[in-house]
């Protein structure tokens, strides 16, 4: 593992916070909850998006990242392979960033788009109220929802920094499970990355 690796998997280790309210590691939702709504978010492609406008999609996969953070880009290529990989199973990974830094505004939002070639909707979230509704603490913070749109899983993405020496999948474990028809054996792991920084705690 070389030195970055190993500073991200110390940042990894310091911003997790546990809460023990809602969810086990939410405040907010708790898994089998209905998925709260956004309306006419700006994204990267210039047109607004509304949860809604996903009607046709199977599963939504939402996930709360941004561009400056070094976790949120070490898990980049694997949400860009997990858009591709389902994409015939209906699947519709949402990123969404909420974000107050310039680095994570819409113009630069749009420049990581093109660059990275995202396969998937991102949007930008001035508000920051799509984050507070769905419990978001970190970047990435992933929500599966079902095809009734409740959240079927919400966590981290797997539970290696390093994709090499990942054991638990938990996304696709969860997607795999939700297109069967069945529950997931993990419906919620406790999310790692850096924190959002709200206006007012979430």
């Amino acid at each position: 593992m070389n030195g970055r690796l190993v500073r991200l998997c110390g940042l990894m280790a310091i911003f997790c916070p546990v809460v023990l309210t809602a969810g086990k590691f939410n405040r907010v939702l708790s898994v089998g909850d209905a998925a709260p709504r956004w309306s006419a978010l700006p994204g990267v492609d210039g047109t607004r998006k509304s949860l809604p406008d996903y009607a046709k999609a199977d599963l939504v996969l939402v996930v709360f990242t941004c561009n400056h953070c070094p976790v949120a880009q070490a898990y980049e290529q694997r949400i860009i392979k997990l858009a591709r990989r389902y994409k015939k199973s209906q699947l519709q990974v949402v990123a969404i960033s909420c974000s107050r830094l310039k680095s994570d505004n819409l113009e630069n939002m749009k420049q990581r788009a093109r660059d990275r070639k995202y396969g998937f909707d991102y949007l930008f979230d001035a508000s920051q109220d799509t984050g507070q509704a769905y419990g978001a603490t970190v970047t990435p913070h992933v929500f599966l929802l079902d095809r009734k749109r409740r959240v079927a899983y919400m966590g981290a993405i797997d539970d290696n920094l390093v994709p090499e020496q990942v054991e638990e999948h938990y996304v696709v474990d969860a997607i795999e499970a939700v297109l069967k028809g069945t529950k997931p054996d993990v419906v919620e792991s406790r999310q790692k990355g850096c924190p959002i920084d709200y206006r007012s705690s979430p």
